[in-house]
């Protein structure tokens, strides 16, 4: 059975060629699945009935199928989904008042193992298909359309995943769940690049979900020739993991820095705004108690980031089971993100959202057969 969340429309037309069919039935499929949030083809009226039957013959529409479900005190909502093998990924929902945000993977654990992330702490065990990865927004556009959540006017940004400028942002659509989508969840999404590139095609294409470029975050560790594939093939907004305002430090926080150090990121960042939808880089920045959070750090990195038109995203850190780090005291935030508005850049801190249910950043877990042996146990997900 080809389970078409797999595709993208290129992909879908593809296939309804291979069936004999025309084009026009791959958009018509698209708008059913993704749009309307069908997996029934009988449910389908407007294709042929000779077409509907060979489709329940050879083809299916099955994303992830929920494991667990947690809810936030502050509205935040997590679910472990099942994706074979014993493992399972966790995706988030924030919702705010005018916007709905969803946090996705896309992969089983990491391999990166940045020292603060609990996902690189447990390992690594493959890539999240298509199917997978997309089948995330789709359970959750499914979820909360069955209990009516979900009506979005427009965007704002108090608490948002990534703070950005609203007043550059398309009106969301006045029946969209999810408006804003980020890449922030278990995993490397440019370690998974041909399977992230296609669910972003999905995400932007009008005959699935219509989001706009700038609705839609990439976050990477530093991935630079990947950085450079993504700024050709489908530019989106750009998260940086910074954490570090030197190669001492970074190597230490972000391990894959030893490969592409902070010269080679900053030039990378420079090329990706030639092509993308924001005139500005987000950098993401945890900050750590006594690790890389005084004001002489804040300071360096006025000086790394100098020729990057840039905005901060300041994250308190958030612990987890087994990390030594603390997060970084009031005082120390606001002198960090003051140290940096003297110097002109724009620096906000994020608010922590979901972290009694360990939906926070840097707290998704899942559940992980570690492929890479780097634990000794697999991490289940915290109930």
């Amino acid at each position: 059975m080809q389970n078409l969340l797999d595709f993208d429309l290129a992909g879908l037309t593809g296939y309804f060629a291979s069936l004999g069919e025309k084009p026009f039935r791959a958009r018509q499929v698209a708008r059913w699945i993704h749009q309307s949030g069908a997996a029934d083809f009988a449910c389908m009226t407007d294709l042929a009935k000779t077409l509907r039957e060979k489709l329940l013959q050879q083809a299916a529409i099955v994303p992830p199928r929920m494991m667990a479900e947690q809810t936030a005190s502050d509205g935040t909502r997590k679910w472990l989904l099942d994706v074979g093998g014993k493992n399972g990924v966790e995706t988030v929902y924030i919702p705010e008042t005018n916007r709905g945000t969803l946090c996705i993977s896309t992969q089983v654990g990491c391999a990166l193992d940045c020292s603060f992330c609990s996902t690189g702490k447990q390992g690594f065990n493959r890539n999240l298909s298509v199917a997978e990865i997309i089948g995330q927004l789709w359970w959750v556009n499914h979820v909360l359309r069955e209990s009516g959540e979900g009506i979005r006017t427009r965007q704002t940004d108090a608490g948002c995943l990534v703070d950005t400028d609203s007043d550059h942002d398309d009106p969301a659509p006045p029946d969209r769940i999810v408006t804003n989508v980020v890449m922030m969840g278990m995993g490397e999404p440019l370690a998974n690049y041909d399977n992230t590139i296609t669910a972003l095609r999905l995400m932007l294409d009008d005959n699935a979900y219509g989001l706009s470029r700038r609705r839609v975050t990439v976050s990477t560790s530093g991935l630079v020739p990947a950085m450079d594939r993504l700024a050709e093939d489908c530019p989106v907004a750009l998260a940086v993991s910074l954490h570090a305002p030197n190669d001492q430090l970074r190597d230490q926080l972000v391990p894959i820095n030893r490969k592409y150090p902070l010269a080679d990121l900053m030039a990378a960042c420079q090329r990706y705004l030639d092509h993308a939808p924001r005139d500005f880089i987000t950098f993401e920045y945890i900050l750590i108690d006594g690790v890389n959070d005084r004001v002489e750090h804040a300071r360096e990195l006025v000086r790394l980031t100098r020729d990057v038109p840039c905005k901060f995203n300041l994250i308190p850190f958030n612990p987890f089971p087994g990390s030594d780090y603390r997060r970084s005291s009031p005082e120390s935030q606001r002198a960090f993100r003051e140290t940096l508005a003297e110097a002109g850049l724009v620096a906000t801190t994020r608010k922590t959202r979901g972290d009694d249910i360990d939906a926070a950043c840097g707290q998704l877990a899942g559940r992980v057969q570690d492929k890479t042996r780097r634990t000794l146990h697999r991490i289940e997900v915290n109930r």
